[in-house]
Order: structure tokens, then C-alpha cells, then sequence
């Protein structure tokens, strides 16, 4: 690389950021298409039971923790190892409910576990992709159909978040709600006031109330709420409150739920008193779970499992266990064995509502009415038996069959010689499709009283119709996959020309036309079936790359590669040579995405580099003139690799806090006695540095010992603590100090971010952020030994010359960015995000705030890795960006692992881990060019200052 190639250098930076930003759209185009069309028309779902439903969801928050998990609520002794004065029953009317005049069960829901799409899937009956869960929370990305707009009317109550995303898209006028400010989601009152987080419950109960005493005054409102087909939604915040605040096997948790068992008690006193009737159904249950540190998002077990306690008209009783038990080890300790456990799917709940109150089915819904299979018992007891429950399952099969014919007629219109799903469009003796053969016999069976077999029919037929709408959803998935893995392939070919040495000659004029001939046709090809197809125009883009990379590829690569094969004095070797190294990439680069999911991975990777590489491969005579510098690497390594070995959950640990706090402090004083003897400013900068840690660490420590009291955040904390985060974090950047190393620029940066894991930590993060900049500052020193002391180091000014440990350093350097992001496992998967730390500076609920404070956390390490990494181009006499060519090379290698491995199926957590770790790693280029850019301006001015 010579300076007449830097135009070239920022034309392949640029034009790889775009590249890997687009492509991130790819995971949802091929994995995760809206499931909301329109056009389908309703089914009704019977002539209802009851004439209103009241729908209790056991909490909900935007926050990253809080829920509701089934066996806490149901279990004997719950809290009894963490609270021994709690009583044996927690919810005793819910559980006199469940034992006298109810059924029950667990209601299992699915990635992310979140507020959002759960309320989505309990009031819809769909499951929004994930990609629509980040396009808006309180508003919704697309309008689809809900049990509220096909009610008469809904009356709900309860937070500011949830409330607004089913009245917008409704019909207007038939969705009213009652909900609290923002501002009361206060953590702080929280923990200063033991019964704040009863107060948001309460605050539900007292506004249901009122619009019943209302009622004696206003006609209109009375007419309102005793029409047929109501739907009353009660959203009870505080298990969210508790839940951040204390974790769920607190005290705090479990007084909560006390709470939500007594609100659940006067909500069907207030509805017995004011109707005077029994035609009212009751549905108790919760959005999402929590796992035992608080947390959920993920896949977690304790996310995904909910209650389910219904009662009330329509409604069965309690039925005997049945054989084989529906019971389980997770139900075994709950002490209900004697009683029929009936699990469903959370969208199944938006039809069982529908079903209660007569109504029509949500248009977008995909839930089966849990009473479709006639061999298991389900939750409804209509009056007419049999054939009302045959009728409702046809009607519930119609409805999700209509969602597959207005997809099925659409994907038949688009698509070039398309392929019919065979099961449900298989024409049949009488010449119609087998789907509506299907119908006719399910319809005869029910005319002829034949209900056990119609339903029969019934369950089969809507089980072939979800497998129809996810054939339908995936249809084009093979074709985005074989493009994908195209461009991410081109991509590596094209960047690599940069590192390769120019060709001796170009490609003839006549094989340069054939070869853009050939790209033209194909990329006009494709436009053209995307155009038949009406495919998004992120189609067009995506085959845009790949035609373009190989283009290129084919006419500068191929040159390059026939002429390094032609030169070599042993074709056969050179040809091994690439192969081995290009295997020992392959073998690294999948090592690191087991990683992903195998930490421990992790800490045999600095395994290998402080034991493995020094002995292995290192010059002899470096290890025997620098055997100090060996030590201390391999002791650095053996070090920083504790960390991945480390559990992700934490609790917050002040002990911890300090001693990493007191290692940074450390590290800061090392620092300032190498550069006692003549380096006074930098010496100056230093202790300042070191001033605002040990302030922070005495800061931190009386908040965290305040908040663990329960009486709050004292403002003088907050005030200071944010006033030494700031300070200290711009400190290094505009500190007229001479730093006289880039050494002693990255010490400056480490101690200016040391106060971020101070304030930020929860346990070891503070220790482990020492630990890895001290790595950092050995991996310079030691290649620079290592790379000097061999033959052949290169000048900058001469030029950049490939050689091949420059893979290695690029591996090295790919290895730090993953460390850096995974070290202590903070955000490993979306519920290991901790808030106990953001408490500490902003107590208020602000997610946005919350999230750039986390965010900040984890940039912080690589502010380090950047400076680090330009440093090492300068010891190494090379031009800058030289290394992170050779490491863009190599990045797309993780990548499309990550890309094949997206799932939408199966677990839910391999399906939140799938997506998180295909974008971490499509934004992996995008982020280490910015680091290296960050670092080569952080060090430029002291890089120029060495001789």
C-alpha cells in the first residue's frame, strides 16, 4: 500500500460500511417478513357465552426486567428459602380460584420476551416479526386486527406504554383508556415508599371504580357498559417496579403479588356488585416472564412460561388430572397435581377471548382455540357442548385458512412458475382444491352430530394450514440465502485485491468486455424476476454487490493469483501454503463464533496467545533476551481470561466494585512512576485522572449503600457522580498535556474511562476493563519485539508489503474486538443488561438515557482497543489502516456462519441469539473501521513526536 492508494483505501472502507449496513436488512427479508396482510375477511366465532371479558395482565414494563413467572405464583413455599416469614400460599384467591371454580395452566410465549409483542400475541393473535418490535413501542409499525377492535366496546386501564398501541388503528371511538403519566414510573419512590409499586395496581382498581360510579350519572356510559361482547383490559404495572427494584424471590416481589391476588379479589367484587349478574369471564395471566436475577428478553425458560388462570361464565371448573399426568417437575411443587394443567400458546388467547364474548376472530391472527383438539380438554364450557365447540374450531380454522388463501393468491400473482403448497391446494376427486374439500367434509361431520371427529378434522386441518402460512413466509428464503452468502463471499475477494501485489498484466480488452458483459446480464436478469416478482426494492440492492465485487474480482484477482501461481518455484507448494492458511482461518474464525455461546472459548484463545504462540512460534532469541516481557504477557493473558469464564449473571457487589476500582487506580500509579523522571505534564494529568477515580469510587459507594437501604438516591450523589462522569470522560481529549509516548496517551484514556466503571459496574467489570487494557499495552510491546527483531520489517514510507502474519495480527486484533464486547459477558444476550448500576445516576424512568449510559459502558473498552491498535501500526513502521485491511478481509468469515445459523423456529432463545449475533457481527466492519479511524486520531499527534 503506497500513498498513491489512499483514495483507493477510503473508497473500499466506505463502500464496505455501506455494504455490511445494507445486508443487516437481509436477516429480516429472509428470516422475518411481516406476518400482516390484509384483505381477509372475518369469521365469526359463535354466539359468545358470556357478555364481557376482563382481561388482568400481571404486570408490564418498557424497562429490560420485570414479569410475571408462572411457578412463583402457583408454587407452596415460594419465597420460603429467601423470605422464611413468607406465608405456604402467596395468591390465595387465585389459587381458590384454580382449585374450586376454575381451569389453569401455563401460557408460553416467545421471543423476544418483551411487553410489546406479548401484549401483541395475547390481544392479536399474531406474532409480530421480530424487525416491527423495534420500529415502535407505544405506536404501532403496522395496524393489524385485535380481540379490542372486534369487541363492542373496550374499556382498559393501566401504563402509558402499552395502552396507546391498541386504541391507534382501532375503530374510532371503540377503544378507551385510562392510563398514568410517565413521570409516575419512578424508581426512586420505589425504594424510598415500600408500597409505591402497589400504588400503579391500585391507581387501576381506584379507575375502574370510578367509571362504574360514573355510570349511575351518564346514561350514554351505562348503555356502553352493559351492551354484550365488552372487553375490560386491566394492566397492573407494579410486579414491573419490583421486579427491577428487587429481584423476584425478594420480599418486595412477593408482597406484590400478594397485592395483584387482592386487586384480582376486588376487581370481581366490583364487577359482581355493579352487573348483579354471572355472565362476566375473567382471564388472569402476564405478557412475559423473569428469570431468577430479574431479567428477561431471552429465551430463557423462566421467560417464556406465564399463568393462565381463567374462570367465570363460559368457563370450565376445575377437571381431575388426567393419563398421562399433565403435571411435570416444573408443576410438581405447585401442589396441584390433582387438577388438570391445560398449556397453551400465548396467541391462543386472543381466539379463546373472541370464542367467550361471540365475536369475530382477529383478521391477523394466527391462535388456535385451545378447545380445538377434541382429546385434550380445553377452558371453554359452552352450554350446547359438542357441536358449539365443533363450530367454533371450523370457524377458527376458516379464519387462519383465510390468512393463508390472501397470502397464498398473492405470492401466486408474483411469482414466476411458483409452487403450490401441495397439502392444502392438491385438487381432489371432485375437482376443488383439497382445502375446500376439507371444509365440506368437517361441515358434513358437524351436520351429521358427529362433534369429536369434526373437531378431529378440525385440529388436523389447521395444523396443515400453519404449516401453508410458514411455507408461504419462507418461500423466497433459499434464493435471499444464496445471494447473501454470494456478496459476503465477493466482498472478501474484493477486499483482499488491496493486500494482494499488483498483477505484472492487466486482462486483455476482449476477456475485460466479456467479464462486464457477463456481470451486466446477470445483475439485468435478476432485476428483472425481482420486478415479475414485485419483490422490495432491498432485492435490486442485494444482487447489486455481489455482481459488482466478483466483477472486480475477475478482472484484477484473477491476474494476480494466475501470476503468484505461475512465479512460484513450486506451483504445488504455494497452492498448500494457501490452503493451510486459509484453513487455520476458517478453524479460528468458527472457534470465535462458538464463542459466542461458549465463552470459555474465549479463555482458550489467550490460552493459546500467552502460552501456545510465545513457545511455539516466537523467535528464540526474543524469548531468552525479553524474559521479563514474556512473563508478564502470558501472566496479562492467563489473566484477562478469567473473565469469560465468569457467570453473566451478577448481583450487584460493592466489594467488587471497589477492588476494580482500586485496580485501576493501580494501574494509574504504575504509570505515573515510569514517568516520574521527565514527564511532568503527563505525571500532572495523571494524578488529576487519578483524583476523579478515587472521588467516583467514594461517590458510588454511598449510593449504592442508599439505594440498598431502600431510601433512595441522595441528589448530591447524582449531581456528582454525573459532574466527575463527564469531566473525566473529556478530560483526555482536551488536556493540553504532552503525552511523549502513545503509551502514555492510552494510560491517559484508560484512567479518563476508568470513572465509567466505577459508577457503571455492577461486580468485576472495573477489573476486567484493567485487565484488558493492560493486554492491550503488552500485545504492542510484544509485537513490535516479536515483528522487529525478524527479517523484513517494512518502512512506512517504502509502502505497505503483505506478509503473512499479518493474518495472525489481524486475527489477534478481531479476537480483542469480541473480547472487549463479551469480556464479562454484560451484553452477551438482551436480559444481560443490568439497571442496578444506571440507578445510581438516573433513578427516573428514562429508556433512552438509561441506554446510552449502558452504551457508553461498553464503547469505553474500545476507546482503548482503537488507540491500542493505531499505536501498533506506528511500532510496526506501517501506513495507517495497514492491519485493518488484512482484518476486513477475514470479518465476513463470522459473518455468514452467523447468517446460516438465524432461526425462527425452535428455542426462542436460539432465535434472540441468532439475530443479536448476526447484526453484532454484520456492524463488526462498520465498528472496527471506526475504531481504527478513532484510534489513528488519538494517537496521530504523539505517533509523530517518535523519532
Amino acid at each position: 500500500m503506497t500513498s498513491s492508494s489512499d483514495q483507493n483505501v477510503l473508497k473500499l472502507l466506505i463502500l464496505g460500511l455501506v455494504f455490511h449496513v445494507v445486508f443487516i436488512a437481509s436477516v429480516f427479508d429472509c428470516y422475518f417478513t411481516s406476518p400482516v396482510v390484509h384483505g381477509m375477511l372475518p369469521r365469526r366465532a359463535g354466539l359468545g357465552e358470556a357478555k364481557r371479558v376482563v382481561l388482568i395482565v400481571g404486570k408490564y414494563n418498557f424497562h429490560f426486567r420485570d414479569g410475571l413467572r408462572a411457578d412463583l405464583l402457583f408454587a407452596v413455599n415460594a419465597f420460603i428459602d429467601s423470605v422464611p416469614s413468607s406465608p405456604e400460599i402467596i395468591a390465595p384467591y387465585l389459587r381458590d380460584i384454580v382449585q374450586t371454580r376454575g381451569a389453569f395452566g401455563v401460557s408460553h410465549t416467545r421471543v423476544p420476551t418483551e411487553s410489546r409483542p406479548g401484549h401483541v400475541a395475547i390481544i392479536g393473535g399474531m406474532y409480530e416479526d421480530v424487525s416491527a418490535v423495534t420500529k415502535g413501542w407505544k405506536t404501532n409499525p403496522v395496524h393489524f386486527d385485535s380481540v379490542f377492535n372486534q369487541s363492542s366496546h373496550t374499556f382498559s386501564f393501566g401504563s402509558p406504554d402499552i395502552l396507546p398501541m391498541f386504541a391507534q388503528g382501532a375503530t374510532p371511538g371503540k377503544v378507551d383508556a385510562w392510563s398514568y403519566d410517565e413521570e409516575d414510573e419512578d424508581f426512586t419512590k420505589g425504594m424510598k415508599i415500600q408500597n409505591y409499586a402497589t400504588a400503579l395496581d391500585t391507581w387501576v382498581l381506584d379507575q375502574l371504580r370510578t367509571l362504574f360510579q360514573n355510570a349511575s350519572s351518564n346514561a350514554v356510559l351505562d348503555s356502553q357498559l352493559r351492551d354484550d361482547k365488552v372487553v375490560f383490559f386491566l394492566h397492573l404495572l407494579g410486579l414491573d417496579t419490583t421486579g427491577h427494584s428487587y429481584r423476584p424471590h425478594s420480599k418486595e416481589y412477593m408482597n406484590n403479588i400478594q397485592v395483584v391476588d387482592l386487586i384480582v379479589q376486588r376487581t370481581e367484587e366490583l364487577f359482581s356488585n355493579f352487573y348483579h349478574d354471572e355472565e362476566t369471564s375473567f382471564i388472569f395471566t402476564a405478557d412475559h416472564g423473569m428469570s431468577k436475577i430479574g431479567n428477561h428478553g431471552d429465551g430463557d425458560p423462566d421467560n417464556t412460561r406465564t399463568p393462565l388462570i381463567t374462570w367465570g361464565r363460559g368457563i370450565r371448573g376445575p377437571l381431575p388430572d388426567s393419563i398421562p399426568s399433565s403435571h411435570d417437575d416444573y408443576s410438581h411443587p405447585w401442589q396441584l397435581v390433582d387438577f388438570l394443567r391445560r398449556d397453551i400458546e400465548q396467541a391462543d388467547l386472543a381466539p379463546l377471548m373472541a370464542a367467550l364474548l361471540g365475536i369475530n376472530y382477529p383478521v391477523n391472527s394466527v391462535g388456535v382455540l385451545p378447545d380445538v383438539d377434541p382429546t385434550r380438554p380445553g377452558y371453554l364450557l359452552p352450554r350446547e357442548g359438542g357441536p358449539a365447540l365443533a363450530r367454533l374450531a371450523l370457524a377458527n380454522a376458516e379464519s387462519i385458512l383465510e390468512h393463508y388463501l390472501v397470502k397464498h393468491e398473492s405470492k401466486a400473482a408474483q411469482t414466476t412458475r411458483y409452487k403450490a403448497f401441495e397439502p392444502l391446494e392438491k385438487v381432489s376427486h371432485d375437482g376443488k382444491p383439497s382445502r375446500v374439500s376439507w371444509i365440506s367434509k368437517i361441515e358434513r361431520l358437524i351436520g351429521d352430530g358427529r362433534s369429536f371427529e369434526a373437531r378431529q378434522e378440525t385440529a388436523e386441518l389447521i395444523k396443515v394450514t400453519l404449516q401453508g402460512l410458514r411455507y408461504l413466509e419462507t418461500y423466497d428464503r433459499v434464493l435471499i440465502r444464496a445471494i447473501v452468502i454470494v456478496a459476503y463471499l465477493g466482498w472478501a475477494a474484493y477486499s483482499s485485491l488491496s493486500i494482494l501485489p499488483p498483477a505484472a498484466s492487466s486482462v486483455s480488452a476482449n476477456k475485460s468486455a466479456l467479464v462486464r458483459i457477463a456481470a451486466a446480464a446477470t445483475l439485468a436478469i435478476f432485476w428483472a424476476l425481482f420486478a415479475a416478482q414485485r419483490a422490495p426494492w432491498t432485492f435490486y440492492v442485494y444482487v447489486t454487490f455481489p455482481c459488482y465485487f466478483w466483477q472486480q474480482f475477475a478482472l484484477r484477482g484473477v491476474p494476480i493469483l494466475v501470476q503468484q501461481f505461475k512465479s512460484s518455484d513450486r506451483p504445488g507448494s504455494f497452492t498448500c501454503r494457501a490452503l493451510f492458511h486459509l484453513v487455520i482461518v476458517v478453524v479460528v474464525l468458527q472457534c470465535m463464533v462458538a464463542a459466542y455461546t461458549h465463552r470459555s472459548l474465549w479463555s482458550i484463545g489467550f490460552l493459546f496467545m500467552g502460552i501456545l504462540w510465545p513457545f511455539a512460534l516466537w523467535p528464540s532469541h526474543v524469548r531468552s533476551q525479553k524474559p521479563k516481557l514474556l512473563l508478564l504477557w502470558m501472566g496479562s493473558c492467563l489473566a484477562t481470561g478469567i473473565f469469560p469464564l465468569l457467570s453473566v449473571n451478577k448481583v450487584e457487589d460493592l466489594y467488587m466494585i471497589m477492588c476494580g476500582g482500586a485496580t485501576i487506580l493501580a494501574v494509574g500509579a504504575g504509570y505515573l512512576r515510569l514517568v516520574s523522571n521527565g514527564a511532568a505534564a503527563a505525571g500532572k494529568v495523571s494524578v488529576v485522572q487519578v483524583s476523579f477515580i478515587v472521588l467516583m469510587m467514594a461517590i458510588t459507594a454511598s449510593s449504592v449503600k442508599s439505594l440498598q437501604a431502600k431510601q433512595g438516591l441522595p441528589i448530591i450523589n447524582q449531581t456528582l457522580a454525573w459532574v466527575v462522569l463527564v469531566v473525566s470522560s473529556i478530560y483526555p481529549f482536551i488536556s493540553q498535556a504532552q503525552h511523549h509516548t502513545p503509551a502514555s496517551r492510552i494510560v491517559s484514556l484508560f484512567l479518563g474511562f476508568g470513572v465509567c466503571f466505577v459508577i457503571l459496574s455492577i461486580s468485576v467489570e472495573g477489573l476486567f476493563y484493567a485487565a484488558f487494557t493492560c493486554n492491550l499495552l503488552l500485545w504492542i510491546e510484544v509485537e513490535a519485539a516479536v515483528r522487529l527483531n525478524g527479517a523484513g520489517a517494512v518502512s512506512s514510507k517504502q509502502g505497505y508489503e503483505f506478509r503473512t502474519d499479518d493474518i495472525r495480527i489481524a486475527l489477534f486484533f478481531l479476537f480483542f474486538v469480541q473480547v472487549a464486547f463479551f469480556g464479562t459477558g454484560n451484553v452477551a444476550s438482551i436480559s444481560s443488561f443490568y439497571l442496578e448500576p444506571v440507578y445510581r445516576l438516573v433513578p427516573i424512568f428514562n429508556p433512552f438515557l438509561m441506554a446510552a449510559l449502558l452504551i457508553f459502558k461498553i464503547i469505553a473498552p474500545y476507546v482503548i482497543l482503537s488507540a491500542a491498535f493505531a499505536t501498533l501500526n506506528t511500532r510496526l513502521r506501517l501506513p495507517p489502516f495497514s492491519l485493518f485491511i488484512v482484518a476486513l478481509t477475514l470479518t465476513d468469515g463470522m459473518t455468514m456462519s452467523f447468517f446460516l445459523s438465524v432461526t425462527d423456529t425452535g428455542s426462542w432463545l436460539e432465535i434472540g441469539q441468532s439475530i443479536s449475533f448476526f447484526c453484532i457481527t454484520s456492524l463488526l466492519l462498520v465498528w472496527s473501521a471506526g475504531i481504527c479511524a478513532a484510534g489513528e486520531y488519538l494517537v496521530s499527534a504523539d505517533s509523530r513526536k517518535i523519532k
